[in-house]
């Protein structure tokens, strides 16, 4: 096996989901929302959100503020759309790919992008992103704070019947650190479950 190859300089890929309007997030999200930005830059990833307001935004506020890479996955078709129609900001984003899927197609798109994702505080929107990311088996990290969306991600979790299966893959933490530093582990160690059995193609072992 080619450990070059598997073993690529490829940063990860951190998809933030989280409310676009956070008046029942706490006093303190906007401060909490930049900090998980920075703590993502910070840990040599890329930032991946829906392209929105709220708590996506603000996360990616702090990882441009870190000098890191911003990338958005927008509901809409183009960027007039995303402006005028959806009333969404382009600025602290690297760049917008406009999906043209509205929100529920944009959450697929979005989800499925990410090596990770981080749910913080949410409404329905959240919520449907983490079931995708949860279906998919993906790595999954709950920022706990003074929202209530972790405690509700605990009881879906609970009563879905599946929470073995997932338990190895789904982590808590209230610190961005703590919680990144947990993630990234569970995502080095899928990719290594990943390549103890990639096949290379003896093409590109030349």
């Amino acid at each position: 096996m080619n450990q070059d190859i598997c073993h690529t300089n490829l940063k990860y890929k951190i998809c933030v989901s989280g409310a676009a309007e956070t008046g029942h997030c706490g006093a303190n999200a906007f401060q909490v929302g930049e900090e998980l930005g920075k703590e993502i830059v910070k840990h040599n990833a890329v930032l991946v959100t829906g392209a929105t307001t709220g708590f996506p935004y603000w996360a990616a506020k702090g990882a441009k503020e870190a000098n890191g890479i911003v990338i958005g996955f927008s509901p809409a078709a183009n960027e007039t759309d995303h402006v005028h129609l959806f009333k969404l900001p382009v600025d602290n984003h690297d760049l917008i790919v406009y999906t043209g899927f509205h929100y529920s197609g944009r959450n697929l798109i979005l989800t499925r992008s990410a090596d990770a994702v981080i749910v913080c505080c949410g409404r329905m929107g959240t919520i449907n992103e983490f079931t995708i990311a949860f279906e998919d088996g993906k790595p999954i990290g709950i920022l706990q704070g003074e929202w209530e969306t972790d405690e509700v991600l605990k009881t879906i979790i609970e009563k879905s019947h599946r929470a073995e299966e997932m338990k190895n893959r789904i982590v808590y933490d209230s610190d961005p650190k703590a919680l990144l530093d947990k993630l990234i582990k569970i995502i080095d160690e899928a990719k290594q479950e990943y390549h103890a059995t990639y096949y290379v193609p003896e093409v590109m072992k030349e």
